[in-house]
């Protein structure tokens, strides 16, 4: 479990992402898909294709962290088809299974 401070926002971005993108790549996804600053200290969640692989981008304070699960449960879209928002205990049960 990723330790979040209060005020934290879990943005999940709804559309398919390639899992071969790193950390630069994810970032500007952020920046230019869902408009958000990535070292704004809020978490950015990117499914893939199938929906069972998850990686998680966040800004520590210290540098650029990126996570990823291959168990996951986010098998339909969520949101308006580009981002939802969504709290950190949904994502805990999501990588869960």
């Amino acid at each position: 479990m990723i330790g979040l401070p209060a005020g934290t926002r879990v943005w999940l971005a709804a559309g398919a992402t390639d899992m071969r993108r790193g950390f630069d790549g994810l970032a500007a996804t952020v920046q230019a898909t869902l408009h958000e600053d990535p070292f704004s200290g809020h978490v950015f969640v990117f499914r893939g294709r199938k929906g069972d692989r998850l990686k998680v981008l966040w800004w520590s304070g210290d540098g650029m962290c990126c996570r990823r699960s291959s168990r996951c449960c986010l098998k339909a879209l969520i949101g308006d088809g580009l981002c939802a928002r969504i709290n950190r205990h949904r994502l805990d049960r999501c990588k869960k299974g």
